[in-house]
Order: C-alpha cells, then structure tokens, then sequence
C-alpha cells in the first residue's frame, strides 16, 4: 500500500537562494551528465534561481525540493530546468543511481540530495498532488473537468529509458510525463493532446491531469499525465524486433499511417489552419536551404552533394512562384517510430507532441504542411533499415509504399502524389540528421549520408 505523504507548499523566499548556493558545485557536476541537459559540451558557469518550492519539509527522514533553475553558458543564454531535489541524511543503496551529491554547506548541510524521481516517496507526492488538485506555491496541479477520478494504491516506477524528459508510470494505470527543458508559454504536449481528446480523437491518450505554474508572470507548463497503455510496444522497438525476424512490416506500417492521418485530421478540425503561397512559401524555403549551407559548412562529407540538395529546395519555390500553394495545420512535428506506441490490440497511439525541443516554442506551435510528420516517419523508417546487417533498404521502401497507402485511405490523398514537397521536407529531414550525427553519433553518419544521395540526384520518375 502506498504510504500517506503531506505536502508543505512553502515557495522562495525562504530557503531558495542559500539552496540554490548550497547545491550550486553539485548541479554544475551532475547537470551536464543527464540525457535531458541540452547544453552539452560547453561548462555550466552559474546558476539563476527562477522558483524554489519545498514540497517535503525537512523534518524527518526525508525532504523534497522542486526547483526551476538557469543553468548559465557562454556564450548563449541559459535553458531553465525542472529539478525534483531529494534529501536525506544518507541515501539507502537502492537509491545510489540517483546521487547528485553530499552538501558541505548552506541549509541543507551535512544531507545527501539526489533525483527524487527514483524515490518512490517522492513520486507519489506528485500524484497526490494531481489527484487533489493542489495549489502549492506558486504550482498549479489540475485535473480534466471530464477526467475519472485518480485512485490510491498506485505504485510508482521510473521509466530509465533514455528520453528529452522524465517520465514515471503509476500502477501501470498513469504515466506522468515531467519537462525538464522549461520555456514559458503554451506547451504543444499539453495544448494539442487537450484539443485531439475534444475532437474524440482515439490515437492519442487524453490528458487526465497536469502541472503548470506561473512565476514572475510568466506561465509554464511542467508536466502531463495520460492513461498508461498498458503492453504497448514502442513503435521503434516492434520495426527492429520484426526486421531481426524477416518479418513483413507493411500491416504495421499502413495502420501507422492510417492512425497519422486521423491525428492530422483531427488536428485540422480543431485547431486553425492556413494557406500557404508564395510569400510564405519564400521563408520556408529560405529556411531550408540557410539550415543546408549551415550543415554544408560543418561537415564536409555533405558538401559534394550541397548543388542536388538545393535542387530540391528551389523546385517547391518555383512551384510556389507558379501559384501554387499549400494547406498548413498544427502537426506532430517530431514524428518517428519511437514517438508511437502499438497496442496488444493492434491499435497505434502517437505520443510526446512537444515538438523539437531545441526548436523555439513560437516555431513549433506555428501551422506547417502535414508532409512534414510524414517525412518524419520515412526517414524513420529508412533508419530502422540500416540498424540491421547488412542493410535492408526493400524494406523501408516497402514500409513508405504502405504508410503513404494508409494515410491516403483517411485523407484521400496519397503523399507521394506531391514529391516536390515531400522531396523538400525529406531532404530536410536528412541534412538534420547529418549535421545531429556528425556531432553526436559519427559512426550512424553513413545512414541519413546515404538518404542524402538518393534525394540529391532523384530518380526522373521516383515519388521520393
């Protein structure tokens, strides 16, 4: 049975600056080391207390901290960052994953701190929180006016797996999604699930409840909790199991796409869309090919193929300057395999519509083309084909042909009927990943180098 926890609710001023000095020589170690930290490779040189709220006070065994907190690095401004802070005399062994450190001086000295979210104390506050719609501070804990009613007894587990956020699953009931790169404003996790679940939408868990808050008037959202499905497999672990088999991924692919298609759908009757033309158009494209010279110039091996890839950037601005436009909505907008999640039943669900992080918000909330997931999912698909040896591109190419098919039967409308745009969002795509692995992962550079080549010198009849 989980045990009964009490929230304090206190919120700096209080302990909040000599906290956040006391941890400053822990953070600046530990920070750089998480998954989720955005500023690799450049030193931590300070940090900004944005709001500290003491959820456990420190009175027995245990204390609980959530912190916003600016990390500073030159010569960019800093992220904010979500901390859940644990503290306790000494850490039980159970828990030695989660040390941040020892704290020698301030009010917390002479105590061990650490990443709460291992701590199942810790994690059943939040949910406590959530299920009384608790207002601690400056944090707002709110429930869906139509949601159920969040029971007790629901055993906390921190999903390990490497991700952008935190993410904690209760009882195989709930999974809390946490932020932990933080920006004001209207967050796409929360704000498009919220509109999908409106328009009945079934591909996407509906939001049961939520942590948003607001400091120096400024609004963030913090967290998102859905319905946990339960035996779902992740849509990038099911193409790789299927691929180690020889087994025929074009039922999945084209269910995937129908389910793609539903979202897009619901999205475009519940949100506004646009036109593009010509003047929109022009930045778009401009932005295309401003990201390729950037990538050119970082990583020689994609400069030999710099003149076909803006080829396929020029030819949509020529359509445009023809009269041709387009139809944008509110999208995914970070659409791959491992962004979807397939049900024992069959049944796909999309997940995690934040977007690109590293992109502004203002950016991802804008309309786009809906092509734009779709070359997602391709290019995913061309992924998961060379993480097999040898390489299995038949197999992606099968996968596209039945994920473009499925998606016609919702909409009507087959992607491929349009490659000049689907050329451009691919090669877009593609240079990303070039310049993501040069960076990060030199050794998988051959896989979207390889997409490059194909879609700088297109076949005369290929639909891309």
């Amino acid at each position: 049975m989980a045990e009964t926890v009490t929230i304090s609710g206190r919120t700096s001023p209080g302990p909040g600056p000599g906290l956040l000095a006391s941890l400053d020589p822990l953070l600046r170690e530990w920070l750089p080391r998480q998954r989720w930290f955005a500023g690799k490779g450049r030193p931590v040189t300070g940090f900004t207390l944005v709001a500290a709220t003491e959820l456990l006070p420190l009175d027995g065994a245990l204390g609980l901290y959530h912190l916003l907190v600016r990390a500073h690095q030159s010569p960019a401004p800093g992220d904010c960052y979500q901390l859940l802070i644990g503290v306790r005399e000494a850490l039980p062994p159970r828990l030695a994953p989660a040390l941040i450190g020892h704290v020698e001086e301030g009010p917390l000295a002479g105590h061990t701190v650490y990443e709460a979210l291992y701590d199942p104390r810790p994690a059943e506050v939040l949910l406590e929180a959530l299920r009384t719609q608790a207002r601690i501070g400056g944090l707002r804990f709110e429930r869906a006016p139509d949601a159920p009613d969040i029971g007790p007894n629901l055993p906390p587990r921190l999903m390990t797996a490497e991700q952008s956020n935190s993410s904690v699953v209760y009882g195989d009931t709930y999974i809390l999604k946490l932020l932990r790169r933080i920006v004001p404003g209207t967050n796409p996790d929360l704000e498009l699930p919220l509109a999908l679940a409106l328009e009945g939408c079934p591909r996407v868990p509906a939001p049961t409840a939520w942590l948003r808050a607001e400091f120096a008037d400024e609004p963030y959202v913090l967290g998102v909790l859905q319905p946990f499905v339960q035996g779902a497999a992740d849509g990038w672990e099911l193409a790789l199991s299927e691929l180690s088999k020889g087994e025929d991924f074009g039922a999945e692919a084209r269910s995937l796409g129908r389910a793609t298609a539903e979202v897009h759908v619901a999205l475009a009757r519940g949100l506004p869309t646009m036109t593009l033309g010509h003047a929109q158009l022009d930045l778009l494209v401009n932005g295309m090919t401003d990201r390729l010279d950037a990538a050119a110039q970082a990583v020689p091996a994609l400069r030999p193929y710099a003149p076909g890839l803006h080829s396929a950037f020029s030819a949509l601005a020529n359509l445009a300057a023809e009269g041709h436009t387009w139809t944008a909505q509110r999208i995914h907008g970070d659409l791959h395999l491992g962004q979807c999640l397939h049900s024992p039943s069959g049944e796909w669900s999309l997940i995690d519509f934040e977007g690109e992080p590293s992109r502004p918000l203002a950016e991802r909330r804008m309309p786009q083309p809906p092509v734009r997931d779709i070359a997602g999912m391709l290019r995913s698909f061309d992924y998961a084909a060379h993480s097999t040896t040898p390489a299995a591109p038949g197999w992606a190419d099968l996968c596209r042909a039945a994920y473009c098919s499925g998606y016609a039967e919702v909409t009507g409308v087959d992607p491929r009927t349009d490659p000049v745009l689907l050329r451009a969002y691919e090669t877009d795509k593609a240079i990303y990943e070039v310049l993501y692995e040069a960076r990060h992962r030199p050794d998988w550079l051959p896989v979207p180098l390889s997409a490059v080549r194909r879609l700088a010198n297109p076949a005369p009849d290929a639909t891309i």
